[in-house]
């Protein structure tokens, strides 16, 4: 990871003062680096001895972090990480433009790889990562889906980075196919698990250690699991007030959907959905070598679920 840091750092660079201004700031924001963590950890657990996953890693994180950027504009975040949003900084214009600088960026890194199977991977990933965007965005106070269309988008919107990571890994080994599919199953139910337990933080965590405002998914009026949860098996009151504070995105209703969601038992059933995510992801990785890395692999699931941020 130090020399992935240390990679990025590098690449952040650009005669532009306000690129490497906006670019910095949020790459050095104190993310968890999973994603390219997941790349170094699937090319060792399978024996990979080359360098190549340096750079792969560096890649995945900046498509994360160009996303990051998009989406606290598209979302009209002021905080993230515990600290106030790049667009809140710098503008809108700027968060947007420099994402697309991280995009690129991230372009010329893997084409660098001399890879045509490295470029397809990534090029699938951010399209559909794209879709994934828009489909959230179609369905801002949608009180009609159900847990399988917010699977749908999260799949897309969260998962298929995690996919790509352990697919890149696997492939940067030489892996056979089978298991080269097997890994970035992994990486799906992974950042499944993650992003449901994100969801959860929302409205069961605490600002300090989420490192954003509580009830931002409702003020957005993202309909996420313990909301869908609540409007269709809560009793007739607390899909009532969940339904009407998600239609008008009313964030001033926080504290009675909280009571809602807590009520009729929805926090604990998403949490029992992210951690069946996570079981399947662990079963996946059960015919790799057994050393250091695929002990981490193992543990990154568990860490998905048992967090406080």
């Amino acid at each position: 990871m130090a020399a992935v840091d240390a990679l990025i750092r590098d690449r952040l660079y650009s005669d532009v003062v306000l690129v490497r201004q906006v670019a910095e700031y949020i790459v050095t924001s104190g993310g968890k680096r999973l994603r390219p963590m997941i790349v170094l950890l699937v090319a060792q657990a399978l024996g990979y001895r080359g360098e190549l996953h340096h750079r792969l890693a560096a890649v995945v994180e900046f498509i994360h972090t160009s996303t990051l950027l998009h989406d606290d504009v598209v979302d009209e975040s002021g905080l993230r990480r515990g600290r106030a949003t790049a667009n809140a900084l710098f503008g809108n214009a700027a968060s947007v433009l420099v994402g697309d600088f991280l995009y690129t960026r991230a372009f010329q890194l893997m084409v660098s790889c001399g890879s045509m199977r490295v470029m397809e991977v990534l090029a699938d990933a951010t399209n559909i990562i794209a879709e994934g965007e828009v489909l959230q965005l179609m369905n801002i106070g949608n009180v009609q889906i159900d847990e399988a269309g917010y699977l749908h988008v999260i799949r897309y919107k969260t998962a298929k980075l995690f996919e790509a990571a352990s697919r890149l890994g696997a492939i940067l080994s030489e892996a056979p196919a089978d298991l080269e599919d097997r890994l970035a199953r992994y990486g799906m139910h992974l950042g499944t698990a993650f992003q449901i337990v994100d969801d959860v933080l929302d409205y069961s965590g605490r600002q300090d250690e989420i490192g954003k405002n509580l009830g931002d998914d409702l003020a957005e009026g993202k309909p996420t699991l313990p909301l869908i949860h609540t409007m269709q098996h809560g009793s007739a009151d607390q899909a009532r007030v969940v339904r009407e504070a998600l239609q008008h995105a009313r964030g001033e209703d926080f504290a009675a959907v909280l009571d809602a969601v807590q009520g009729c038992g929805a926090l604990d059933y998403a949490l029992a959905v992210a951690e069946r995510e996570a079981a399947s992801a662990k079963a996946l990785l059960a015919d790799l070598p057994d050393n250091p890395a695929t002990e981490a692999l193992l543990q990154l699931a568990e860490l998905a679920v048992n967090r406080s941020s």
